[in-house]
């Protein structure tokens, strides 16, 4: 698995699909011990991704970093920044606000426009970047983090995720992916307080791999695969965001 950054405090890396993002058997704390050996036998997961997403995670190295990571969660300090690639094209920027209900039984996350028990209110800001071949490319903000909000959201707005069969998509998925990736991650060193910022390509090389999924679904992350979004950083430096 790549790691990005570690410290004593915490563990940045890049989950591949199909890993569970929680401490248990094959999932990502239980790869890194195996990775890293007996050295870090600490290590906290403090937000998740689904297993059918890939992107930067940050694992906690004690129990306080795990307490003030989540701290930072809580009082939305800890920033993620999504790339999406959807069916269709939504308006340039576009704010989404829904009440999302969780079915557990079928696993889903619903949009309901009733609000009642285990109903909960969903944001999220997403830019169009690029659209071709009926397929857009989108940076997504989370103003809040729900289970499956980003999926739940684009369905129910007619943008299903490519490959996200279980939430409306057309577009076939593959080896347990879906064309989501947590792209970076923002927020107050555990020890320092200091902000940091960590980030990490995906997966597709441009939104042609989306419409051909047997260029999209390999198993490995080219090493220009940045260079398709290069263009999200307005003249910034990509490595140092």
């Amino acid at each position: 698995m790549e790691i990005l950054y570690m410290d004593k405090r915490i563990l940045v890396c890049v989950k591949p699909y199909g890993v569970l993002s929680t401490d248990e058997e094959g999932g990502v704390p239980q790869l890194l011990r195996q990775q890293l050996g007996e050295s870090v036998p600490c290590l906290r997961t403090v937000h998740r991704l689904d297993r059918v997403v890939g992107g930067v995670m940050v694992l906690a190295r004690s129990r306080e970093a795990a307490r003030r990571l989540s701290e930072s969660i809580r009082t939305h300090a800890f920033q993620k920044t999504y790339l999406a690639v959807v069916q269709g094209t939504p308006e340039e920027d576009v704010r989404w606000e829904d009440l999302l209900q969780r079915d557990p039984l079928r696993k889903k996350t619903f949009v309901t426009q009733t609000d009642g028990k285990d109903v909960r209110r969903a944001v999220l800001r997403a830019q169009t970047i690029e659209s071709r071949n009926g397929v857009s490319l989108l940076r997504i903000d989370l103003e809040t983090g729900r289970t499956h909000q980003i999926r739940a959201q684009c369905s129910a707005h007619g943008f299903p995720i490519a490959g996200d069969e279980k939430y409306g998509s057309a577009i076939p998925g593959a080896m347990g992916r879906i064309a989501l990736w947590c792209h970076s991650l923002s927020f107050p060193h555990p020890q320092s307080g200091e902000r940091v910022t960590f980030c990490a390509p995906p997966l597709w090389h441009s939104l042609d791999d989306i419409v051909h999924p047997d260029a999209f679904f390999h198993k490995d992350r080219p090493d220009d695969a940045l260079n398709p979004i290069r263009h999200l950083y307005k003249g910034e430096n990509p490595d140092h965001i």
